[in-house]
């Protein structure tokens, strides 16, 4: 599934929604990710506060990926020229 976020609030409850699917508690996360469960859980309620790098290693912990989308849909975007 895809998560489209345009804030950092946004990314809570997505955070703890793929914790929760994997079956992990903060304090598991956060032995995988050699943090504490208190970093896990403040990244959890203020993933804005979270650096890019940790963020990405707690996603992909997690089995997700971070994307970057540019906004456009496939028929916004230039046409190749070859």
């Amino acid at each position: 599934m895809n998560y489209a976020l345009d804030t950092p609030a946004q990314a809570q409850a997505v955070l703890k929604a793929l914790r929760a699917a994997q079956g992990l508690s903060q304090a598991q996360v956060g032995e995988l990710m050699g943090v504490n469960q208190k970093r896990i859980a403040r990244i959890e309620s203020a993933p804005g506060s979270t650096s890019v790098a940790q963020l990405a290693k707690l996603v992909a912990l997690l089995g997700g990926r971070l994307v970057i989308d540019d906004g456009q849909t496939d028929a916004q975007q230039p046409k190749s020229s070859w």
